[in-house]
């Protein structure tokens, strides 16, 4: 049984990633009032493990719980979303001179990103929100899905070029 000083722990160590939490979950599931949903979800789970939440940093543990309730509500309404293509045109290695942050500082506009970030595969999508958007770091990353750094990094690496490549497809015209 939670007690009231549970409540206000809860209160001051979680919430304040509310933000956050929607903000990845709007990226997941590409809809304001499922990832609201989503979220609702999240920090119901969250409160029924509130006693597992080890030390103080609860943000990787808040994300990782909506993260998880992200992909159990996309199997359960768009299963679809969650298959990711291996094109081996798409990941191979980017030159230096067309990274993503280059094309996103000086070719990209808002809409355009949004509309790039919409197009990438859903784990492409988180991946790229939490460290580009959310400033999760690589061990933070690494530790949320529980798969390896060195894992997490290759992922990024293609994410951002996929989103590259939609960046450069919606800039000229096409679809991304």
């Amino acid at each position: 049984m939670h007690t009231e000083s549970q409540h206000a722990r809860f209160e001051h160590t979680v919430l304040p990633h509310l933000s956050a939490a929607y903000n990845l979950a709007r990226w997941l599931t590409r809809n304001d009032h499922d990832a609201a949903d989503v979220v609702q979800e999240a920090y119901v789970r969250a409160w029924k493990f509130f006693g597992s939440l080890q030390g103080e940093d609860s943000r990787p543990w808040l994300l990782t719980i909506v993260r998880h309730t992200c992909y159990t509500w996309l199997q359960q309404h768009r299963a679809h979303d969650l298959t990711t293509v291996f094109e081996e045109e798409i990941h191979s290695l980017a030159s230096e001179e067309a990274n993503p942050e280059t094309l996103l500082l000086h070719r990209a506009n808002q809409q355009m990103l949004r509309d790039a970030l919409e197009a990438l595969p859903v784990a492409f999508r988180e991946i790229v929100v939490l460290r580009e958007l959310e400033g999760v770091s690589y061990k933070e990353m690494a530790a949320m899905p529980e798969v390896p750094l060195g894992t997490v990094m290759s992922r990024l690496a293609r994410a951002r070029q996929q989103l590259q490549q939609c960046l450069t497809a919606l800039a000229q015209g096409g679809p991304p």
